[in-house]
């Protein structure tokens, strides 16, 4: 029998000018697919031209300029369409998403389908239930009480998966993937029982109980953050009166 972790999976990730889900845009974006662990990686890429400047910091950190992305990246409206497309075609296909840090991506990519398309993720998965894996929130609930962060460069040096190319977004939609095999592997006598649906499940409400131990760290040491609870995607703001 193969287990969930060692069957397809697809992976989906994003560079921004930010780390605002509610105004910040995608400059790039990858969907990886691997059909069985070992296997080839089929690699889309998405290159966009997001219509604002690109902060220094940004730029720093992807290496993604406002030249190159005027001279190279496409409008970003028929970009999200085709992912909003993609991630509905993975989905219908059976295969689990893996997504690190999923409220983030997901969440700017419903953002930017609003303002792009007048349209929203849920739109595009209405007849696809979305099945996502998460390794940060599986790693977190598995190996709770381990000290120290929790990044993709952190993980994939814990669980011993390459990261080659780190903030390019299918460099890390592959490690991610590979996370979660490694994850899967390492935690098998507590994961293999379980399928990815309910796993996306049981995710939310882990997602939620980490959320709480964070605001609750954070009042507790004074800082005035907030964590959303909401996973694999952080619901629309209501609109200012």
């Amino acid at each position: 029998m193969t287990h969930w972790y060692e069957g397809p999976l697809a992976a989906f990730d994003t560079e921004t000018t930010g780390v605002d889900v509610e105004g910040d845009r995608i400059v790039s974006a990858a969907l990886v697919v691997q059909d069985t662990a070992g296997g080839r990686l089929r690699v889309t890429r998405w290159l966009v031209n997001p219509g604002i400047p690109v902060p220094v910091g940004a730029t720093e950190i992807h290496g993604l300029t406002d030249d190159h992305l005027q001279r190279n990246g496409r409008w970003p409206a028929p970009v999200v369409e085709e992912i909003g497309r993609a991630l509905a075609e993975q989905c219908a296909a059976g295969r689990p998403l893996v997504v690190m840090n999923a409220p983030f991506d997901l969440t700017l990519l419903d953002r930017e389908l609003k303002r792009h398309r007048a349209s929203s993720l849920a739109a595009y998965l209405q007849n696809s239930p979305l099945c996502v894996l998460d390794p940060r929130v599986l790693d977190k609930h598995l190996d709770r009480y381990r000290k120290g962060r929790r990044t993709l460069t952190d993980l994939c040096e814990l669980y011993g998966v390459v990261l080659d190319g780190a903030h390019d977004a299918a460099a890390d939609a592959a490690a991610s993937l590979e996370l979660v095999r490694a994850v899967g592997r390492r935690f098998s006598s507590r994961l293999e029982r379980l399928t990815p649906p309910e796993l996306h499940t049981l995710q939310a409400v882990w997602h939620a109980s980490q959320a709480r131990g964070l605001q609750a760290w954070f009042a507790k040491n004074g800082t005035a953050e907030m964590v959303d609870p909401a996973w694999p995607l952080r619901p629309v703001l209501p609109a200012a009166a």
